[in-house]
């Protein structure tokens, strides 16, 4: 039964609900690569699909067109793919539960994320590449993978068959607000020692599964601003805080390195049972104030407590993991540096978005998202992080970089758009440099003189599993792009 029959513009819900029913988190997108290419092939389109699963598809230009210049419409088909820890769900296999709140006007999908970044895009241009009413130019429709992940699509595609300058990408979360440039980034992806113990000193400890979690998270190239906690940065610092010697039989946080963490698991081992519990009442008390605003629900609860006679026969190995926390507790975290020039924007950031101990490799891994909209500014924070790892024995790969998009002063797209949405909603809309990273920097260069924008419609909390597309703003958006194609 489909649940989004009745929304409007139809055709868009009917493709969005049907992307919901094909899982395709980062690297995990071949299945809705092929569903894309078939639309393509079956609908009589000239359809490329490449080596990354990049899918192009292009639809020549109608009657009475055919002298306007091509318009490239861009998105990418990847979704960050989470679920709430007690949802037992394989997001690499299911379908996601999606759902309407009629009452607040937007579709959710139950227990996960949405994947409206960037299933808009998608299913946007599906509806349009199936609508034989619309008048247009040619088409030229770029669906990129692994977008969110550091952009390996983007970065990989050949795009020397289009014949556009002229881009409006559809990978944007705020009606109303046109984007016109954005920062650059890359990922650094740190493993830090950790020293395999012996059982024999331990005997008289007991292990602590703790969680902290109930955040907010979000986006850490939207909402690092707000100041949320980040889980993984708590744990490193409960349990730098409490010991000199810090050994661990588990440690887990984060999903992507661009969604600031909301929940951290760790086994510890401790020798003094009534001081630690005293530590962790204090320091739950501590966090709790620090981010009673921002963070309103954030706990820290043990899941369980044993001695290790009884858990020694059922746990592998356990970690002397001391100098690889210190790495976590003191590398910086969050907003470094906020733009001299454009009030309120975040000019510098990392996200410390994913951490995982491997017994196997005697190692504890570690992801950062860098972002900055100066090159320099971002090449001097990777270097300090790289240089912290070092200190504390680890190894660093850099990966994913992509540059940033520079402001165009003078754009036909940009004045075209902003007289067209006035035009049609009596009012102008906003134009907005961002702190996240959009593939028009990529693109642009790839594609000599490219005129670039980037819309779309109201969403909420996305990466997270209270991710929100709104209705009705779906619809004005679908209609404005529509009107955008049909003018002239």
């Amino acid at each position: 039964m489909r649940k989004l029959d009745k929304l409007e513009p139809n055709r868009f819900f009917y493709y969005f609900e049907e992307l919901t029913k094909i899982p395709h988190g980062s690297y995990n997108v071949d299945a809705i690569s092929d569903y894309l290419a078939s639309f393509g092939r079956s609908h009589g389109l000239e359809t490329i699909q490449d080596e990354y699963k990049n899918v192009i598809i292009i639809k020549e230009a109608s009657q009475g067109y055919e002298n306007e210049p091509p318009i490239i419409i861009q998105g990418h088909m990847d979704m960050v793919a989470v679920h709430k820890p007690e949802l037992d769900i394989d997001m690499k296999t299911e379908p996601l539960k999606v759902a309407i709140n009629e009452a607040e006007d937007y579709v959710y999908a139950e227990g996960t994320s949405l994947g409206g970044d960037d299933g808009f895009a998608v299913a946007t241009a599906l509806a349009l590449l199936e609508d034989e009413s619309l008048k247009h130019p040619r088409l030229e429709v770029v669906i990129t993978t692994n977008e969110e992940t550091g952009m390996e699509g983007a970065f990989g595609i050949d795009l020397s068959m289009l014949k556009g300058h002229t881009l409006l990408n559809l990978d944007s979360e705020d009606e109303g607000i046109f984007l016109t440039s954005c920062a650059g980034g890359l990922r650094i992806n740190a493993d830090l020692p950790v020293k395999v113990e012996s059982w024999d000193h331990l005997k008289g400890f007991t292990c602590y599964e703790i969680e902290i979690g109930g955040l907010l998270g979000g986006h850490s190239g939207e909402e690092i601003v707000k100041g949320r906690a980040n889980s993984n940065k708590l744990a490193a610092r409960l349990l730098k805080g409490y010991s000199n010697s810090v050994y661990l039989t588990m440690l887990e946080g984060g999903l992507a390195d661009n969604a600031i963490p909301r929940t951290t698991k760790f086994s510890v081992l401790v020798e003094d049972e009534s001081n630690f519990e005293a530590y962790l009442d204090k320091f739950t008390k501590d966090v709790r104030n620090e981010y009673h605003t921002k963070d309103p629900d954030l706990f820290c609860k043990v899941l369980s407590r044993k001695p290790v006679s009884e858990i020694r026969d059922s746990i592998d190995t356990v970690v002397n993991a001391t100098e690889a926390i210190k790495f976590l507790y003191t590398v910086p975290d969050g907003v470094q540096a906020m733009s001299a020039d454009v009030e309120g924007l975040v000019e510098t950031s990392l996200n410390l978005g994913i951490v995982k101990l491997s017994s196997d490799s005697a190692s504890l891994h570690a992801t950062f998202s860098v972002r900055s909209s100066i090159e320099s500014a971002k090449s001097d924070l990777t270097n300090r992080v790289c240089l912290l790892a070092d200190t504390y024995g680890g190894k660093v790969k850099i990966t994913g970089r992509y540059p940033g998009w520079a402001y165009r002063a003078d754009s036909p797209l940009r004045d075209r758009m902003c007289a067209l949405y006035e035009k049609m909603y009596g009012k102008k809309p906003i134009l907005k440099a961002i702190h996240a990273g959009l593939e028009c920097g990529l693109f642009n260069n790839k594609i000599s003189d490219l005129d670039c924008v980037s819309i779309g419609p109201d969403m909420k909390e996305i990466h997270t599993t209270e991710e929100k597309l709104y209705i009705s703003s779906s619809r004005r958006v679908y209609e404005f792009v529509r009107a955008l194609i049909e003018s002239k």
